[in-house]
C-alpha cells in the first residue's frame, strides 16, 4: 500500500492490460526447474513456520500466566516448558527468515535469467527490424520500455509468487485454523475486512490508472525530448536555441510534475481507505477476543494469539495495494515490451533463404521500381549493368533516387518491381546476413561509436588481427594521422565521433569498410561535405581498394568520379544518360550541363 515514489515504474498505458502475457514468459523460467522447485519447497516451509510462530507464542503466555498462579513447589517445572517452548520460538522465527533468504535467493537467478533472456531477445529483434521501423520510432521511448520491460519482470515474479500467492494461502490456513479452534466469527471478520480490503483497492487503483497513466506518459515525453535535444547539441548550439530547447524540456516536466500531484493525491485516498479497513477488522477481531477472555472462553494466550494472527495477516494486506498496483504496472511495460516483439519487419528472408555466393560481384539491376509511398514513385524502370571490378557512380539532383538505389542494394528495402541481381543471384531471394556480409558501405553521415579510433575500425571485423586492422589503417591513408596522437589509435573519438573532422571520420569509415572484407564497396557521397585537402585525401583512399572490390559511388561532386568506368545520371527516379565522363560531355546533356555548373563555381572560388 505505501511507497508513493514508485508510480513510475508503471508503463505509460495501464488499461486493457493483458494478463495473457504471463503465459510468455513461463519459457523464460523453465531453464532452472530444480531451483523452482527447491524455491517453492522453501516458500511452504516458511509459511508454515510463519503460521506456527503465533501458536507457539500463545503457548508460551499462558504457561506463563499459569507459572505465575502455581504454587511454588510446582513452580519450577512449570517455568522449564516456557523455556523450551521460547527456544522453539526462537528456531521457528529464524527458520521462517532463513527459508524466506533461501527463497529469494535461489529463485533470484531464475528471475534474472528470464530477464536477461528477454532483454537480449527484444534488443536483438530491434536490431533485426527494417530501416524504415527505426527512422520512424524514438529512440528514448523505446529504450525506456525495454528498461520498464525488464524491470517488470523482476517485480512481478518476485511480488506474484512469493508474497501475492503465499499470502493468500496463509490468509486460508488462519481461517482454517480460527474456525477449528475458536468461533467462526474470527474466520468471518478475516473473510469480510480481506474482501473489502482487496475489492476496495482493485476499485482505487483503477480510478487511479489514469493519473498513472499521465505521469509516465510525461516521464516518457521528458525523456525522449532530453535525449533527442543531447544527440543533436551541435544544432542546438548553431541557431543558439538553448533557451528554447530548455523552455520545451520544462514543459515535459511540468506536466510531469502535476500528474505526479495527482498521484499523490489519489494515493493519499487509496492508502486512507485501507488503513481504515484494517484498523477496523483488527478492532473487531480483539474486542470479539477481550470479551471471550473476560467470559473465561478463552485464555490470555489465546487473546495473544488472535492478536498476532490478525497482524500476521494484515501486515502482508497493507502491502498488497502496493503490490497489485505495481503488478499492474509490470504487466503493462512487460505488454509494451513484447509488443516490440510483435512487430513484424517489411524485410524478412524467404523460408530457408540460402546464402548468396559472390565470386566476381558484378551486379545488375533489372527494370527496378521503388516508392516509400505508393502516391510517390521513388525509382522507375531503372536498369542497369556493373561489371566485375568495375567502378560505376551514380548522379543527379537531390530527390532523384541516388540513395535509394544503395539502399535497395543492401535490401534496407524490398523492390517494389523488378529485381536486383548479384552474380545473377536475385537478392530477394538470399539470406540479407549473407548479402549485408558481402557489401561494405562508407556513408555520407559517417557515425562513430563512443570509443577509440582503433575500436571503431575494427568494428567492421572484430575478429580481425592487428595485421589485418594495420593494414586497412594504411588503404585508408589514416596512418599518418594516427601516428601524430599523442594515444594514437587508442585516442577517444568522442560521442558521434566529435572529436576528430569530417575528412578524418571518413577515413575511418573507409578503413572499417576495408577491414570488413566486401566484394562490393559502396561510396555514399563520402566527400560531399569535405574541402579540397581532405576530399583529395579520400579520394586516394578510394583509388587505393578501386581494384579489388566491384565499386558503386555515390557523388555530388562529379570531380571525384571523372575515371569511373560507368557513370548513372539519374532525374526523376530514371536513368536520364549513362556512359563514360567524356561520352556524357559530349552527349551534352544534364551531366555536362552539371560539369560545367560545378567547373564554374570551382574555378571563381
Amino acid at each position: 500500500m505505501r511507497g508513493v515514489g514508485k508510480g513510475s515504474r508503471n508503463s505509460t498505458s495501464l488499461e486493457n492490460v493483458d494478463w495473457s502475457s504471463l503465459k510468455k514468459l513461463v519459457p523464460y523460467l523453465t531453464e532452472f526447474k530444480g531451483r523452482i522447485a527447491l524455491a517453492l519447497s522453501c516458500l511452504i516451509g516458511a509459511k508454515l513456520a510463519s503460521v506456527g510462530l503465533p501458536f507457539i507464542l500463545k503457548n508460551i503466555v499462558d504457561q506463563l500466566n499459569l507459572s505465575s498462579t502455581e504454587p511454588a513447589a510446582v513452580v519450577s517445572t512449570v517455568v522449564v516448558v516456557p523455556v523450551a517452548l521460547l527456544i522453539a520460538y526462537g528456531v521457528v522465527r529464524f527458520s521462517n527468515v532463513l527459508f524466506g533468504e533461501l527463497r529469494d535467493t535461489l529463485f533470484g537467478r531464475v528471475t534474472e535469467r528470464a530477464m536477461r533472456r528477454v532483454g537480449h531477445r527484444v534488443f536483438r529483434h530491434l536490431h533485426s527490424l527494417d530501416l524504415a521501423y527505426h527512422l520512424n520510432r524514438r529512440t528514448g521511448g523505446v529504450s525506456r520500455d525495454i528498461e520498464r520491460g525488464v524491470t517488470g519482470i523482476s517485480f512481478l515474479m518476485r511480488f506474484m509468487v512469493f508474497n501475492i500467492v503465499p499470502t493468500f494461502i496463509e490468509i486460508g490456513m488462519i481461517m482454517v485454523l480460527l474456525v477449528w479452534n475458536y468461533s467462526v466469527w474470527y474466520a468471518l471478520i478475516v473473510f469480510v475486512s480481506v474482501f473489502a480490503y482487496v475489492g476496495f483497492s482493485i476499485i482505487a487503483t483503477e480510478w487511479r490508472t489514469e493519473t498513472i497513466r499521465q505521469m509516465n506518459s510525461a516521464e516518457s515525453q521528458s525523456s525522449t525530448r532530453s535525449v533527442d535535444s543531447l544527440l543533436n547539441f551541435e544544432t542546438v548550439k548553431y541557431f543558439n536555441n538553448e533557451d528554447y530547447e530548455g523552455d520545451r524540456y520544462d514543459e515535459n516536466l511540468a506536466a510531469w510534475e502535476l500528474a505526479r500531484r495527482k498521484n499523490r493525491l489519489t494515493l493519499f485516498g487509496l492508502n486512507g481507505g485501507q488503513s481504515l479497513i484494517i484498523s477496523a477488522a483488527a478492532t473487531a477481531a480483539m474486542v470479539l477476543a477481550a470479551v471471550h477472555v473476560s467470559q473465561g472462553v478463552m485464555t490470555i494466550g489465546d487473546f495473544v494469539l488472535i492478536n498476532a494472527l490478525m497482524m500476521q495477516i494484515f501486515v502482508p494486506l497493507n502491502f498488497l495495494g502496493f503490490v497489485y498496483r505495481e503488478m499492474k504496472g509490470s504487466m503493462a511495460n512487460i505488454d509494451a515490451m513484447f509488443a516490440l516483439l510483435n512487430v513484424e519487419p517489411s524485410v524478412k528472408d524467404r523460408p530457408n533463404a540460402n546464402d548468396i555466393k559472390v565470386d566476381n560481384a558484378s551486379i545488375e539491376f533489372r527494370q527496378v521500381g521503388f516508392a516509400y509511398q505508393s502516391e510517390r514513385s521513388i525509382l522507375d524502370n531503372v536498369s542497369f549493368k556493373v561489371a566485375p571490378k568495375q567502378k560505376v557512380a551514380i548522379v543527379g539532383g537531390s530527390g532523384s533516387g541516388k540513395s535509394t538505389i544503395m539502399k535497395l542494394l543492401f535490401r534496407f528495402y524490398d523492390v517494389s518491381s523488378g529485381s536486383i541481381l548479384i552474380d545473377g543471384q536475385d537478392i530477394a531471394g538470399v539470406s540479407q546476413e549473407s548479402l549485408r556480409r558481402a557489401i561494405s558501405v562508407v556513408p555520407q553521415d559517417t557515425v562513430l561509436f563512443n570509443a577509440t579510433i582503433l575500436e571503431n575500425i575494427q568494428y567492421g571485423n572484430v575478429d580481425a588481427s592487428k595485421h589485418e586492422v594495420q593494414q586497412a589503417i594504411e588503404m585508408a591513408y589514416l596512418d599518418d594521422f594516427i601516428n601524430q596522437l599523442p594515444d594514437g589509435g587508442d585516442t577517444q573519438v568522442g560521442e558521434r565521433g566529435l572529436k576528430l573532422s569530417g575528412g578524418e571520420k571518413q577515413r575511418v569509415s573507409i578503413a572499417r569498410a576495408i577491414l570488413k572484407q566486401p566484394k562490393i564497396m559502396v561510396f555514399d557521397e563520402a566527400t560531399s561535405s569535405l574541402d579540397s585537402q581532405a576530399e583529395q585525401r579520400i579520394l586516394h583512399a578510394m583509388e587505393r581498394v578501386r581494384g579489388d572490390y566491384t565499386s558503386v559511388v555515390i557523388a555530388h561532386r562529379l570531380s571525384t568520379i571523372v575515371d569511373a568506368d560507368l557513370i548513372l545520371v539519374l532525374d526523376k527516379g530514371e536513368i536520364a544518360e549513362q556512359g563514360t565522363h567524356h561520352a556524357l560531355l559530349e552527349i551534352n546533356g544534364l551531366y555536362a550541363k552539371a560539369w560545367r555548373l560545378q567547373h564554374s563555381q570551382s574555378t571563381e572560388h
